[in-house]
Formats: C-alpha cells, sequence, structure tokens
C-alpha cells in the first residue's frame, strides 16, 4: 500500500472560528488528514459530533484570559501544539462616509470599527503570543494567518475589514523573521471571493451593495454575484480549496515556506 501523500498523524493543530463556514471545513480537512484538531470558537455550535480526533473549546479570541486558558488547556490534555490557524474573523462592510445619503447605518462607526479590530486584529495577535510561547519551548510550530485579497488590495466598502487583514499581512512577515529561529513557521492565506459562508450573510451583502452603489436588494440566490469577467477562473472560490490549502501549508511538505501570504483567488487578484 502506498503511503498516505499528506499524513498530519501525531500534530495538534487549533482552528479558531472552527465551529462553522470555512473555519469548520479547515478542521474537516486537518482532521481528515489525521490531525488532531481542536476547534476553538466563541458559539457553542458543535458541527464535528462523530469525529474521534476533532475536539471542541469554547474561546473569545478578542479576550486575553479566554484565549490564554484555552491555550492551556490543549496543552495540559494534549501536551503540544503543532498548527494554530487564525481564522476567526469578522466583517461589516461600511462607507468611511455615506455620501449617497441615505443609509447612515452603513457609515463606519467606532463602534464598528471597535468590532472588526478585536476580532480580526487583536484576536490574531493574542491567539498567536500564546501559542507561540508554547512553539518556542517545543522549538517547533506552524501559525497560519487569514488575511484576505481585501487587506492587500483594499476593498471599496469594506475599509475597516481591508485594514485589519493588511495588518494580518504585516503580522504574518514580521512574526516570521521574528520566529524562523525557533523552527516556528508563519505563513499568510489570503482568499478572494469565495461561497457563501456565515460572514457573506444577507445583510452583509445588501450593506456592501449600498456601498458601492448598487441596489442594496439586488442579491443573488447564493450572494456570491456574477464574476465572470473579473476572476479569470469564472467562479467564486470553494471553502474546501481554501481548507485543503491549510492542511497543506500544516504539513512538512511545506517546511520551507514562510513569511508570505499566498492568495487564493483564482487569478482575480492579479487584475
Amino acid at each position: 500500500m502506498s503511503e498516505k501523500w499528506l499524513d498530519l498523524s501525531g500534530k495538534v493543530a487549533i482552528v479558531t472560528g472552527g465551529s462553522m463556514g470555512l473555519g469548520e471545513k479547515m478542521v474537516d480537512s486537518l482532521a481528515g488528514n489525521g490531525a488532531q484538531v481542536i476547534s476553538a470558537d466563541v458559539t457553542e455550535t458543535n458541527n464535528h459530533d462523530g469525529k474521534a480526533n476533532v475536539d471542541t473549546m469554547i474561546c473569545d479570541v478578542a479576550n486575553k484570559k479566554s484565549v490564554e486558558s484555552m491555550i492551556q488547556q490543549v496543552v495540559e490534555k494534549y501536551g503540544r501544539i503543532d498548527v494554530l490557524v487564525n481564522n476567526a474573523g469578522v466583517s461589516r462592510p461600511r462607507m468611511l462616509v455615506d455620501y449617497y445619503g441615505k443609509k447612515p447605518e452603513y457609515e463606519l462607526s467606532e463602534e464598528d470599527f471597535d468590532f472588526m479590530t478585536n476580532v480580526n486584529q487583536k484576536g490574531v495577535f493574542l491567539c498567536s503570543q500564546a501559542a507561540a510561547r508554547v512553539m518556542i519551548k517545543q522549538k517547533s510550530g506552524v501559525i497560519i494567518n487569514m488575511s484576505s485579497e481585501a487587506g492587500l488590495e483594499g476593498s471599496k466598502g469594506q475599509s475597516c475589514y481591508s485594514g485589519n487583514k493588511a495588518a494580518v499581512h504585516a503580522f504574518t512577515k514580521a512574526w516570521a523573521k521574528e520566529l524562523g529561529a525557533f523552527n516556528i513557521r508563519v505563513i499568510g492565506v489570503a482568499p478572494g471571493v469565495n461561497e457563501r459562508t456565515p460572514m457573506n450573510s444577507e445583510e452583509n451583502f445588501r450593506a456592501l451593495n449600498y456601498t458601492r452603489g448598487v441596489d442594496p436588494e439586488a442579491v443573488n440566490d447564493d450572494y456570491t454575484g456574477n464574476y465572470t469577467d473579473t476572476i479569470p477562473l469564472g467562479r467564486p472560490g470553494k471553502m474546501t480549496e481554501i481548507a485543503d490549502l491549510i492542511s497543506y501549508l500544516s504539513s512538512d511538505h511545506a517546511s520551507y515556506i514562510s513569511g508570505t501570504t499566498i492568495n487564493i483567488t483564482g487569478a482575480k487578484s492579479t487584475r
């Protein structure tokens, strides 16, 4: 029998925001390739019943005590942390200024800013710091930060989210330089337009339409829009395609990849 090409057996991986959407697919992919996976999420939703190598823990990534408690639980139970996937994220499409003058609720507020930045940016910092303390002692580990095409190129109607994800890209490059001496790899992943996830709710698409001068009610059935003219591959990405990349980057096959952010956008980011 031929050896399984992508074998993560023996690795302990944490996925934040792992209870649903893209995070759920990441958990499934990592577990399917043999890793012991911890789905760490602020919600008690558990979509991983029946998987022997999937554990669930409650964690608010924006709360330092909650993060440190989760990391401590993982180490006490499994003895190590090999992979941290900073997937937890939130989005509220908002304009800097509502120059259309019709929907002030879609103008970026301080509360919107704090809500997104606490999860998307502060959460990545808190989780990475707590996990890195463990990985430094081990002299090994992988931290994967979910950035975004919006963070690398900017996105109309998503300035705060774009800024958060740009910071995540910068964290990736800086931390890779800091932690490389301890055999810790830090990698960013920047998806583009994908199939519908819980983050891409109908309300978020209405808000995004408004910020871009489109009828807020002009939302099609799958909430992804017609991107055949803007995505060279002619379709949105699949969550499983991103999850597969996460599993590869977590593996020893990617042992020399660090300090970079990988686009997974169907070539949209090249335009």
